[in-house]
């Protein structure tokens, strides 16, 4: 039998060069980038980021800038050169800032209660129950989304003053405590429970409240709180509404009495600026504080098993 003997490969015969493939990074959701591709993406939003909060920083840097300082300088001066606070004690000397905070926070808490509570139960109402007319109820609540706000107020200034709730803090939160969005929102999170768990509860003998607050309520606390999150940012932001229906100015949420600076500190953009940081800052901190609540909630309904 014949055998065959095995020579080893010359040294100079080598396996051609294999080609390097491009760096890949591994993103968050399984897919994987080429180094330029991260790059781009980090590019834009860097440049999103500085669109979003570039003029609140500079607002912040022109409120603790002194009044020699020249806000509108060319090339612009970012960092203030002797920082102060004067142009916030400015701001509480011309306008009494507690009191319009208090008004606002009266509006907002009532605004937030009664938005949450109504808009819950009306979501659940077109998502889990079956009654005549919820496909025509569901369209008009989509429909009022097209519809602009300011159209509708002059009605809701003769409304409100039929009632005799003219001038009052509850005329500011009273046609604004729900809103279309959020009914809608609340809507597409009860859609998201499984059909099962209403058929098992209906077995059980629970009736329509106890399915709503043992199971709906419990299964959509991250939608609730967004739900919440926009009713407090809609009222504690809103100008239009309580200009037009407050005459009294003791009454004046803090957004309307900051309308003064515009006048008194036309030549002052410094304590402008100061008084809107005032006004814009408990926002930037309750939604830093709750920002996870608020994306989760977001995300809640939108994915559907």
């Amino acid at each position: 039998m014949a055998t065959g003997t095995v020579t080893d490969a010359p040294a100079s015969a080598t396996l051609p060069p294999r080609r390097r493939r491009p760096r890949q990074h591994l993103l968050s959701d399984g897919e994987t980038a080429r180094t330029p591709e991260l790059v781009m993406r980090y590019l834009l939003l860097l440049g999103v980021v500085v669109i979003s909060i570039g003029p609140f920083i500079w607002q912040l840097s022109t409120s603790l800038k002194g009044v020699g300082e020249n806000p509108y300088a060319s090339p612009p001066e970012f960092l203030p050169s002797d920082p102060t606070l004067a142009n916030y004690m400015a701001v509480t000397d011309v306008i009494p800032v507690w009191s319009y905070i208090g008004n606002s926070l009266f509006v907002a808490f009532f605004n937030v209660s009664l938005s949450v509570v109504g808009c819950a139960m009306a979501g659940y109402a077109l998502a889990r129950l079956r009654f005549r007319g919820r496909i025509i109820a569901l369209a008009i609540f989509g429909a009022t989304l097209l519809i602009p706000q300011e159209s509708s107020m002059i009605a809701l200034t003769q409304v409100v003053n039929a009632l005799g709730l003219g001038n009052t803090l509850v005329a500011v939160f009273l046609p604004t405590m729900m809103s279309a969005i959020s009914v809608l929102l609340m809507w597409n999170a009860f859609l998201a429970i499984p059909r099962e768990i209403d058929e098992a509860a209906l077995m059980d003998g629970a009736t329509v409240w106890q399915r709503f607050l043992r199971l709906g309520l419990p299964a959509v606390k991250g939608t609730v709180a967004v739900v919440a999150l926009l009713a407090f940012m809609g009222s504690w932001n809103d100008f239009l509404w309580p200009l037009l229906i407050l005459s009294d100015p003791d009454k004046y949420t803090l957004t309307v009495g900051l309308n003064y600076l515009q006048g008194t500190f036309a030549d002052n953009p410094q304590v402008v600026a100061a008084g809107t940081i005032i006004a814009v800052l408990p926002l930037v901190v309750l939604f830093l504080a709750l920002q996870r609540v608020f994306f989760r909630g977001v995300a809640e309904g939108g994915v559907k098993e």
